[in-house]
């Protein structure tokens, strides 16, 4: 196909109701036409994280009104779209149900094609839509409930490197952000803390750095963390601000380490490939975070590949790269039908051997 394509994009599969408009025509800059986010940090702030029952209901309530505003801003009526791109998993499912059910009434009122995405497609081909990035490039996905390293060889063909054994780095960040009595989401809230701290103070580990490969751990990490916080308040009778602030400081440089030589690694592997422009991109929350940023940076200078990093606004989720996706799968010809489902496990590298295990349901990641 050759036409300009104009979609609408859902997003729900976790705590963020999104909808967005995008249109591309071939050899031009896509174009952004409008990004909606709901956010509900306030729901869920007394909760200490995302309670999946929470963020279903309130999926359901605005689902329709970010479709409302997505439409107004980009001045299109629903007839004008060429389809609706909608998130299809994986993640909570009670989520993802409400945006694939949404997506199902509007293209069945309107007579539009469905197409179903992969959240992490989504973040995964984001420097398409911000940098038309040329596969295949390295993309660093390190978000809340996702960490790791895919090469994005087409729009539905990537190889996984690597990846977390345990818990991502954003729930890491927001278990840190608890145990040390700072708000949800902790990722905002540790970096902040970090900036007043001492980095060096605490001899946090960097785990799994003595074995060879891409694959990450950060679970233990938090547990040192949480030692070194039930000591300093036996010694001091609670923890001081200048405790909580090394300890952030010392947690987020740990972190950064740890995906910065994972990074490195994994360039390697990917500049085997001999790509034209060798890049390493990241995406999703974390992606967010300055320090991690700099840490990466800094290695893609030491082997020479470019590194990119989508404007804050596209790191963490929303509707844009979802129809930004569903625009790729558009012009390969691909399309779903009522029978789409809602998934909570949906790997992007299917050959791959799970990193979590798996159930009745498939692989985790």
């Amino acid at each position: 196909m050759t036409d300009t394509i104009t979609l609408l994009g859902l997003e729900s599969s976790c705590d963020d109701t999104a909808a967005a408009v995008v249109r591309h025509t071939p050899g031009q800059r896509p174009e952004v036409l409008s990004s909606v986010v709901a956010g509900q940090t306030e729901l869920h702030a007394d909760f200490g994280g995302v309670v999946p029952e929470i963020a279903a209901r309130a999926h359901a309530e605005k689902l329709d009104i970010c479709v409302e505003e997505a439409l107004l801003q980009a001045d299109l009526y629903l007839r004008e779209l060429d389809g609706i791109a909608v998130t299809a998993g994986p993640g909570l499912i009670g989520g993802v149900v409400a945006g694939v059910m949404c997506a199902k009434g509007l293209a069945a009122g309107s007579g539009l094609p469905l197409i179903g995405v992969n959240h992490l497609a989504g973040h995964a081909l984001t420097p398409r839509l911000t940098d038309q990035t040329e596969f295949p490039y390295l993309m660093l996905l390190v978000s809340g409930g996702h960490c790791q390293f895919l090469i994005a060889k087409g729009p539905e063909e990537f190889s996984r490197l690597g990846g977390t054994v345990d818990d991502a780095p954003g729930e890491a960040f927001d278990k840190t952000a608890k145990l040390l009595g700072l708000p949800q989401p902790g990722g905002p809230s540790v970096e902040a803390e970090a900036l007043k701290g001492n980095p060096k103070r605490f001899k946090l580990p960097r785990p799994l750095l003595d074995r060879p490969g891409c694959d990450m751990s950060f679970s233990g990490l938090k547990t040192a963390l949480l030692r070194e916080r039930d000591r300093l308040i036996v010694e001091h009778g609670g923890l001081r601000r200048s405790d909580r602030a090394d300890l952030c400081a010392g947690f987020q440089t740990a972190v950064a380490d740890v995906l910065a030589e994972k990074s490195r690694r994994a360039l390697i592997e990917y500049m085997t490939l001999a790509p034209k422009t060798p890049t390493l991109a990241v995406a999703g929350g974390v992606a967010a975070n300055m320090s991690i940023r700099s840490a990466l940076e800094t290695v893609c200078d030491q082997t020479n590949a470019a590194f990119l990093a989508p404007p804050l606004a596209l790191c963490t989720d929303n509707a844009a790269m979802i129809a930004w996706a569903g625009i790729e799968r558009f012009r390969s010809g691909q399309r779903d039908d009522m029978t789409l489902q809602a998934r909570p496990r949906w790997p992007l590298d299917q050959d791959a051997p799970a990193m979590l295990g798996s159930g009745k349901k498939g692989a985790k990641a």
